[in-house]
């Protein structure tokens, strides 16, 4: 690779330590660099100075699956699509903190409540504020939630509660989006994460990579959510599950997942860049290269219809390459 380029990667990295935006046409040639192994040692460096050398380490529960009234193309739990997943309504505060309390115990710092639905009726979401009471109540960790479209009020309610974050994906750029559901729009999400932020909560919110967008989309999705400034953004990376129409799409490189993470580092320096759905399919057992260039976040233990690592095993690979949890 050519000295300019990686002259240019350095520069990048000077412009974000010195505390400014890089545009969108640098995060272009950024993502778009085969200069990897600069690319990974600048973004690793801009983590380390802004965002700690710590990594955060959560775990998730379908809390309600199936059914959903949205179309997203990717998705296992919507009600348009055909796959074959256990479905079941808003399960009983105690079953959630038995699954809570497993999250202490394989040691993860956060725990996530997540239900398939465009917004919780209301005597759902009496039963959730209830199942975060008693967490909350029981046990130190930390609680977070996905419950789809936040009201201000609700939010609120939330984050009384003791709510740390709320997470809600933008999913794709949004030129891209309509090609991935039409049942709401783009703004519909951004509006919910302005709610989630308003109301004093933290916000969480990624996107799939690997849906069919092009790279251009990619930073396009990078600079929509630096724009949004969330404290975590998880990037997942598809699997194209049976009965979803984006079933059999082709794996994404890692050398992709790399140049995308790495690239969403120098447009958010200082977020938690949680590498999520899709790492133990994609990258198998290199998932440890993403957390050294620009990653410092993960999901351990399962997703929400597809199974994970186990805590044990991504302890294991955090020990070997010498991170510790935040």
């Amino acid at each position: 690779m050519s000295d300019s380029n990686k002259e240019f990667i350095f520069n990048m990295m000077s412009k974000v330590l010195d505390g400014k935006k890089i545009t969108y046409e640098e995060a272009l040639d950024l993502i778009c660099s085969d200069n990897i192994e600069t690319l990974a040692d600048c973004a690793q460096n801009l983590t380390n100075k802004f965002a700690g050398d710590g990594i955060d380490v959560e775990t998730l529960v379908n809390a309600k699956s199936g059914t959903c009234p949205e179309d997203c193309s990717f998705c296992a739990q919507s009600s348009f699509n055909s796959t074959v997943i256990e479905k079941y309504p808003l399960l009983p505060a105690e079953k959630i903190l038995v699954q809570a309390e497993n999250a202490v115990n394989n040691g993860a710092n956060s725990f996530c409540i997540v239900c398939a639905y465009r917004a919780p009726p209301e005597k759902d979401f009496k039963q959730i504020c209830e199942t975060i009471k008693l967490i909350r109540e029981k046990l130190d960790i930390q609680v977070n939630v996905s419950l789809g479209f936040m009201t201000l009020e609700r939010a609120r309610e939330l984050k009384r509660l003791g709510v740390k974050r709320y997470n809600h994906n933008l999913e794709t750029a949004k030129s891209f989006f309509e090609k991935i559901c039409t049942t709401h729009s783009y703004n519909d999400r951004i509006n919910t994460a302005k709610i989630v932020k308003k109301a004093g909560l933290e916000l969480c919110s990624g996107g799939i990579i690997g849906m069919g967008e092009t790279i251009n989309q990619r930073v396009e999705l990078g600079i929509a959510l630096s724009s949004l400034e969330p404290d975590e953004v998880p990037i997942n990376m598809l699997i194209g599950r049976e009965g979803t129409p984006l079933f059999n799409k082709h794996l994404i490189s890692e050398k992709e997942i790399l140049q995308t993470i790495a690239t969403f580092r120098f447009l958010m320096p200082r977020t938690i860049l949680k590498i999520a759905g899709g790492r133990e399919i994609h990258l198998k057992e290199n998932d440890k290269k993403i957390l050294q260039a620009g990653a410092n976040g993960i999901i351990t233990g399962g997703y929400l219809t597809t199974r994970g690592n186990k805590p044990t095993d991504d302890f294991k690979m955090l020990k070997e390459i010498g991170v510790r949890q935040k």
